[in-house]
């Protein structure tokens, strides 16, 4: 089972172009899997193509049962999907026994999104005058001007950032996209690279936003930084991925072209990026509701506060 799993592990590295994290996520999700069918049989060596699909449920119940989240089972049922299909495929095993396997059911909650004015407040929150605050800045005015991801943040080099005011992302599955950089990102940047001492000039492959040691940021360190920046403020959680549904939301309350945003968002399909119009209508009937003295839909807050049934 292990060299089965570190097979699955370099194709998702080499033909996939897998994030590190994504690298990860998958290591943790197979090992647990193994170990627990280890505990439940009565051999120690666990051979891929001897798991039923039994075994398999067996695993699941037992995640229902330690009470994780809905999302959690699905994403480690989507692990072990791509994992058989890779076997299957390379003729390691000669059943997929998860083929007639049907994942939790699950909602889709609407994906948290700030206002325009707590966007701004996060984005200029960092002090510049302290030590890493010109780095933070930039860090985050690039997330919300761009939308970009935040493996592909900390992927960016100095040389993918044009003076066209555009960027070059590389996003998943190594596919590269261009997209527009405001300003206010821009010069954040600059002021940013230009307060970093240097011993010798720029090379091709310098990363953009470096930790103290001058080596490239990893994805967990930014996303505590932002965190650390959303708790300053409202005392939130905001993520990277909060910035960059907030760009995609905003734009599109701004009237910008569902396919534009979905070309800068780098999403494969139309319907991914729809989810942004149930947002901006979501955000539409909130205020509407909160405005209107006939909306009909007053929250039970407002009608507590005012004493009045909903008309």
């Amino acid at each position: 089972m292990d060299d089965a799993i570190r097979a699955f592990l370099r194709f998702l590295a080499t033909e996939r172009g897998a994030s590190s994290e994504t690298i990860r996520s998958y290591r943790s999700d197979l090992r647990q899997f193994h170990g627990f069918v280890r505990r439940h049989q009565t051999t120690m060596a666990v051979d891929p193509a001897s798991i039923t699909i039994d075994a398999v449920r067996a695993y699941l119940q037992w995640l229902d049962q330690k009470r994780e989240k809905r999302t959690t089972i699905a994403r480690k049922v989507a692990c072990l999907r791509s994992f058989y299909r890779c076997l299957f495929r390379e003729g390691i095993v000669g059943h997929d026994p998860l083929e007639d396997l049907r994942g939790p059911k699950q909602g889709k909650p609407l994906p948290r999104v700030l206002t325009k004015d707590e966007a701004v407040a996060l984005v200029t929150c960092p002090d510049v005058r302290q030590p890493f605050g010109l780095r933070d800045r930039a860090i985050l005015e690039t997330l919300y001007s761009t939308g970009a991801r935040v493996s592909e943040l900390v992927s960016l080099n100095t040389d993918d950032l044009a003076s066209t005011g555009l960027v070059r992302l590389k996003g998943k599955g190594r596919r590269e996209r261009i997209v527009p950089i405001g300003q206010v990102a821009v010069e954040a940047i600059r002021a940013y690279r230009e307060s970093l001492p240097r011993a010798s000039p720029p090379g091709h492959h310098d990363p953009m936003f470096m930790n103290h040691r001058g080596g490239r940021l990893t994805s967990r360190s930014v996303a505590r930084m932002v965190a650390r920046y959303s708790d300053r403020l409202t005392g939130g959680s905001a993520s990277p991925h909060t910035l960059r549904h907030s760009f995609a939301t905003h734009l599109l309350d701004e009237g910008a072209d569902l396919r534009a945003i979905q070309e800068m968002l780098g999403h494969a399909s139309l319907g991914t990026t729809q989810k942004y119009t149930h947002v901006a209508m979501a955000q539409l009937l909130a205020v509407y509701d909160q405005s209107h003295p006939r909306a009909g839909r007053m929250t039970s807050g407002r009608a507590a506060r005012t004493g009045k049934r909903p008309a």
